[in-house]
């Protein structure tokens, strides 16, 4: 593994738990509802962009949490300029992961499945 892609790893992490951080504890925007977790973030590697992808549960309209984020990512962005140390604070673009909800679609699935082979 390169030098450099350790490093971005490293950043990544910490980018990551910064935002749950922020995002849980410290946002206070209305439409953004539910409970969110940050699954993971990929910086670039000239550090310009960081693509966040969130989970979101029990959202009372994950459409408007998702544009409820991007409306505040200039606020995350000041939060996190302030607690991790770059050169470049990353523009942030929010990406909705739904591999949460697609596990739980296979596994009630395969649920079904096993209970039509019992019968």
């Amino acid at each position: 593994m390169p030098k450099n892609e350790a490093r971005l790893n490293r950043i990544n992490e910490e980018l990551k738990k910064e935002l749950s951080q922020i995002i849980n504890y410290e946002l206070k925007n209305p439409n953004v509802t539910g409970m969110l977790s940050v699954t993971r973030v990929k910086i670039t590697p000239d550090f310009k962009y960081a693509k966040v992808y969130v989970s979101i549960l029990n959202s009372k309209n994950v459409k408007k949490t998702m544009e409820g984020l991007e409306a505040s990512s200039g606020f995350i962005r000041s939060q996190i300029a302030k607690t991790i140390n770059l050169r470049i604070t990353p523009e942030l673009v929010f990406e909705l992961d739904d591999s949460l909800e697609y596990g739980e679609k296979i596994d009630s699935i395969l649920k079904e499945l096993n209970k039509d082979k019992k019968e």
